[in-house]
């Protein structure tokens, strides 16, 4: 059965400070370029087909990867993978947006599924860009390593469990890791989550 191995991009300035990102084009930091040099990735990984976002932190991310482990087949660029687009928020902190609007923020983060900043893209929208992918994937029968984002991976964790992110997930997908699903014509499925990049590092929660 084929397997979407999902990867965060390594870290920017604006990560660091934990600022919304989105479609805004941030590079990695030096901090970034480092860090994802130092990651280990599991053999499988490696020799699946290789997909990342367009934006510059994934596709940095994985010129880095592949400098070092030189697989087979071009890096794919995948425009669906971009970052859920947070609109007029972008370059601003949860925090900040909680204190400016207040209440108002807490109602629209309630919404789950269906927050969406102003302009912005909710999860829900980033699902229905991605299905016809994930179809695509499924027919193709071929393990796939998609570089990509934490709206992203967390959209696609909501739609393999169920999730409406109204409440916590059952488990948090951690970064500096690898996150495994299975995909076939009946959709997705959770495989291993959190496998570690680091060998010294240990999984936050693991499951199969």
């Amino acid at each position: 059965m084929p397997a979407l191995f999902l990867l965060r991009h390594g870290p920017t300035e604006w990560t660091a400070a934990r600022r919304l990102q989105g479609r805004s084009d941030i590079p990695l930091s030096a901090r970034g370029c480092s860090l994802v040099a130092t990651w280990q990735l599991p053999d499988r990984v490696v020799h699946g087909e290789w997909i990342s976002s367009p934006l510059a932190r994934a596709t940095e991310t994985a010129k880095i990867l592949r400098d070092r482990y030189r697989p087979a087949g071009d890096l794919l660029i995948e425009p669906r993978l971009a970052e859920m687009s947070f609109g007029e928020w972008e370059g601003q902190t949860l925090t900040e947006l909680r204190s400016i609007h207040g209440r108002a923020m807490a109602e629209w983060e309630s919404r789950g599924l269906d927050f969406r900043a102003p302009d912005g893209e909710s999860p829900r929208d980033v699902q229905e860009r991605l299905r016809p992918w994930l179809e695509k994937l499924a027919a193709g029968n071929l393990d796939v390593l998609a570089i990509t984002h934490k709206g992203v991976m967390r959209a696609l964790y909501a739609l393999a469990s169920g999730w409406d992110m109204r409440r916590k997930p059952a488990h948090r997908l951690a970064d500096n890791a690898v996150h495994e699903f299975e995909l076939d014509h009946a959709g997705l499925r959770i495989g291993r989550l959190n496998t570690p990049l680091q060998p010294q590092a240990r999984p936050a929660d693991v499951s199969s």
